[in-house]
């Protein structure tokens, strides 16, 4: 009965604000810490919550806490801190599987394996990060991308553990395999067909963090490298080159809408990509023949 009197006469809308206003008492909350501020029952609170944490309003920690998500944090900030990977990923993610109707990763080196979440074409929401979320580097475009960038020590240890044979077609030689990242360092783009599993392909750019160093890299999966590279190429250097100039703090409206110019122009009469995408399908095809 007092959850029912909590709620009476209140509309939705008053009920979501006084949540979001919880939010001016401390940067992070339980869910009884929020029903409790904002007046609601706890089954109203979850509920309320969850969906505003869909939207990526809010943000859920590790220890089940919740607080502000980057769209509500940048209302009324013009000189905010630039955003990190972790906020910025999986909203990139979405928008390239949606676009290129294919799976879409996104990793980063931890050891010598690649840390990664990913979005699957359809409605399933993008992955988290966690322990057993890990894939090998070296059969991998997404690992390729970022061991061409890792320091030299990296790389030879990567070899030195061993270049597995996932599939017939994964590079063990460790010349090709240091040719393949030297291809991929010059063109920006890492091309991997049927070495991790039988049957899919991986093509991968670098995402760049502030001082201009590889932090991540971005990865689409397809079937048939012949017929679906270069079509999802301006999408993978858009959506790379975005991110990239986020966590650099620049805007990502006038990004995407040079980008988004850059690459029509590319695609209605010829003109390459300028930037690191520039000569990437061919940059691709050389880096299978690596």
């Amino acid at each position: 009965m007092a959850g029912n009197s909590a709620e009476s006469g209140r509309s939705v809308t008053s009920k979501i604000t006084a949540i979001l206003m919880t939010f001016t008492e401390g940067s992070e909350h339980s869910l009884t810490e929020i029903a409790r501020l904002a007046g609601l029952p706890i089954s109203t609170a979850h509920r309320l919550t969850s969906e505003l944490a869909s939207w990526r309003l809010l943000d859920r920690t590790e220890q089940g806490h919740y607080r502000a998500g980057l769209p509500l944090r940048m209302i009324g900030t013009r000189d905010g801190c630039p955003p990190s990977i972790q906020e910025r990923a999986p909203c990139v993610l979405e928008d390239l599987s949606a676009a290129t109707r294919c799976r879409a990763r996104l990793g980063v080196l931890n050891d010598l394996e690649v840390a990664y979440i990913e979005k699957a074409p359809g409605q399933r929401p993008v992955s988290a990060f966690t322990p057993a979320a890990t894939l090998p580097a070296h059969p991998t475009a997404v690992g390729r991308a970022l061991l061409a960038f890792a320091p030299v020590s990296t790389v030879e240890m990567t070899i030195m553990r061993g270049l597995r044979p996932y599939t017939t077609h994964t590079v063990t030689s460790p010349d090709r395999f240091r040719r393949a990242l030297a291809v991929t360092r010059l063109t920006r783009v890492a091309v991997t067909r049927w070495e991790l599993e039988a049957g899919t392909c991986g093509v991968a750019m670098p995402v760049f963090g502030p001082g201009g160093d590889v932090v991540a890299a971005i990865e689409l999966c397809v079937r048939d490298l012949g017929h679906e590279l270069q079509p999802i190429m301006a999408a993978l250097s858009i959506a790379s080159r975005s991110l990239s100039r986020e966590l650099a703090g620049q805007p990502s409206t006038a990004v995407a809408v040079a980008a988004v110019a850059e690459s029509m122009a590319s695609a209605v009469i010829g003109i390459p990509v300028s930037g690191p995408a520039a000569g990437a399908p061919q940059a691709s095809r050389e880096a299978v023949r690596a």
